[in-house]
């Protein structure tokens, strides 16, 4: 089984999907983008991998692709990434192995040394392919994983304010009240509501807002929308950044919990890759406690 590794990020392997290499186009180094910020290193010494320098400047290049709440975190974990990347480099070419760089869907052809790091973890890594009560025990504990969303069928009227100020938004409200108060649940009075009224695009369909998935709408409406039963219209008007809306919930559909014979070729799949990054950052491991790694720590990767 062919697989990349992410060698600039080897954290907690057992909770990540299995990750790939990003060629030097896909981190913008053939995009002519704007230069990364560099910011001024932290205190620790020079980095170097079985005395090979890991430069400052390679440090700060690769420091775009790690976010961290403050400059020091983000100088190591890009140092770390580097240093773990010489190591594996350092292991392919010291077994004779050649790159053979393959191209991405949109016919980008992988860096050589990308290729080279896969070439080498291909031939020593392999995951482990889980037994029947492995998939069974992952599937009864993820429940939440192998179950379709719940749908709300729901509607609004989207009372807009006139002016940004107290005033308007007061005015916005007291409308929006009254036409909850008018229409009730009556499903024919609100559509004409809405379609006299709303301020929303969804007028034109009576103001319906099709089925929604529980996350797509902001906070608040959800909110609403959650309290309200089948086929009732919500009597008390919720805000947004928008103006005031006149919630009416047509239906709930529940989602229901995918089969395990459905599931199964997925789970095979989440637990072969998480064994192999399992195995990866071991593997990894073993070349740093073989090797010599000074001025940044590797530890963790063995598990």
């Amino acid at each position: 089984m062919s697989r990349r590794l992410d060698v600039l990020n080897l954290g907690d392997p057992t909770q990540r999907p299995v990750p790939k290499m990003m060629s030097s186009c896909e981190t913008g180094g053939c995009s002519g983008g704007p230069e990364p910020l560099i910011p001024p290193p932290p205190t620790f010494g020079d980095v170097r991998v079985n005395g090979v320098e890991i430069t400052p400047e390679a440090i700060a290049q690769e420091i775009q692709h790690h976010p961290a709440p403050d400059a020091e975190t983000a100088w190591t974990e890009a140092a770390r990434a580097l240093a773990i990347r010489e190591l594996l480099l350092q292991e392919a070419r010291r077994q004779g192995l050649e790159p053979e760089p393959e191209c991405d869907e949109a016919g980008r052809r992988e860096a050589e040394d990308d290729a080279l790091v896969r070439s080498l973890l291909e031939h020593a890594v392999s995951a482990a392919e889980p037994d029947e009560e492995e998939c069974r025990r992952f599937y009864d504990a993820y429940q939440d994983r192998f179950r379709t969303p719940d749908l709300f069928e729901a509607a609004h009227i989207l009372i807009e304010p006139e002016s940004d100020d107290e005033a308007g938004w007061a005015a916005a409200e007291r409308r929006a009240r009254a036409i909850a108060d008018k229409v009730g649940d009556d499903m024919k009075a609100f559509a004409s509501a809405a379609r006299a009224h709303s301020g929303c695009a969804s007028a034109q369909q009576h103001g319906s807002l099709g089925q929604i998935r529980r996350g797509e709408l902001v906070e608040s409406i959800q909110r609403g929308l959650e309290a309200l039963g089948d086929g009732e219209t919500g009597r008390e008007p919720v805000r947004s950044r928008f103006g005031w809306h006149v919630l009416r919930l047509q239906r709930r559909i529940p989602g229901r919990t995918i089969p395990f014979e459905n599931a199964r070729d997925k789970i095979v799949d989440t637990l072969e890759a998480r064994s192999w990054s399992v195995q990866s950052a071991r593997y990894v491991a073993g070349l740093a406690d073989r090797g010599s790694v000074e001025g940044i720590l590797l530890e963790g990767l063995g598990g």
